[in-house]
């Protein structure tokens, strides 16, 4: 069985290839030509969970083992661990295993530049990001890549701690700087929040000229924006039913539900939105499948 480590696994999923599948599976999702049961979350110690995720298509399924401990970062270990599989839909032959932590960073890193890309009308020029872990360096590569131009500032639990994030990752990005929690400059036009924060770290008021995107809870106990924020804002989610049961940051906000859009609305031609926004993305198995079916049409090219 071919087992890649995570940078054979990085270097099969460039971020636009990456983002063209995510918004093919969001549609075929949303036709249903994508088959995911709710993901299986299931208790480990100190507060760790171990995830699995499953998804079929005509082409191939997949699934996902991972394990999720936030409290490894004081131990400077990877707060995600595990393997994507990847098996062939009709003969059923194993055709590859994938990194899992590396396929979740990667393919929730282009999640969020899907959204960018259809929710606003010009490129980003000035990026704000809470958090300093694996997440938040798939972002700003992410960010270096396809937004070469935009300034990103990177706010951590401490001022050390993004100062020592952007030293760290200088060769992703030159336009990286720390930044204070207290304030996020007016000039900030995509913020993304990507920690294991249980309460809110960014509240500031919602504005017609900023996207929010919060991408690091998934659990309905933890909320990374402010319920306010939320609820001043046109909502839109990587997956509605995923989100009626994780999403903390709506669920605690009491959102009419009625109100919350799935990306793949606006994917296939829904209603152009405007106003102040905010994405939320959970986290789902046919992105884990987007991403395989780039790693081995790559793995074969």
């Amino acid at each position: 069985m071919q087992t890649l480590d995570a940078l054979s696994t990085s270097a099969l999923m460039p971020y636009p290839s990456l983002i063209d599948a995510l918004r093919i599976a969001a549609v075929q999702l949303a036709r249903r030509e994508i088959h995911c049961p709710q993901r299986q979350v299931i208790p480990l110690n100190a507060g760790g969970v171990l995830l699995s995720m499953v998804a079929t298509a005509a082409d191939i399924a997949v699934h996902k083992l991972v394990t999720f401990v936030p409290g490894n970062v004081s131990q400077s270990l990877p707060v995600i661990q595990g393997r994507v599989s990847i098996w062939d839909a009709t003969t059923g032959n194993h055709k590859l295993t994938l990194d899992g932590a590396t396929v979740t960073g990667r393919r929730t890193a282009a999640l969020s530049m899907l959204g960018v890309t259809t929710l606003c009308t010009r490129a980003p020029r000035q990026v704000h990001i809470f958090g300093t872990g694996a997440q938040a360096r798939h972002h700003v590569e992410a960010i270096a890549q396809l937004f070469p131009e935009a300034r990103i500032s990177v706010t951590g639990r401490t001022r050390a701690a993004a100062e020592k994030f952007c030293t760290a990752h200088v060769a992703l990005s030159k336009s990286l700087s720390p930044a204070d929690a207290v304030t996020v400059d007016r000039a900030v036009d995509l913020v993304i929040a990507c920690t294991t924060s249980q309460s809110p770290v960014y509240n500031a008021p919602a504005r017609d000229d900023c996207l929010v995107i919060a991408v690091g809870a998934f659990t309905p106990t933890a909320a990374e924006v402010g319920a306010d924020t939320v609820r001043a804002s046109r909502i839109y989610v990587d997956d509605l039913e995923s989100a009626r049961h994780e999403a903390g940051d709506l669920i605690q906000a009491g959102v009419d539900w009625a109100q919350v859009h799935p990306l793949s609305q606006r994917l296939c031609g829904g209603e152009a939105p405007a106003g102040a926004m905010f994405f939320k993305t959970v986290g789902h198995a046919a992105w884990d499948l987007a991403a395989a079916r780039i790693a081995v049409a790559n793995r074969h090219a």
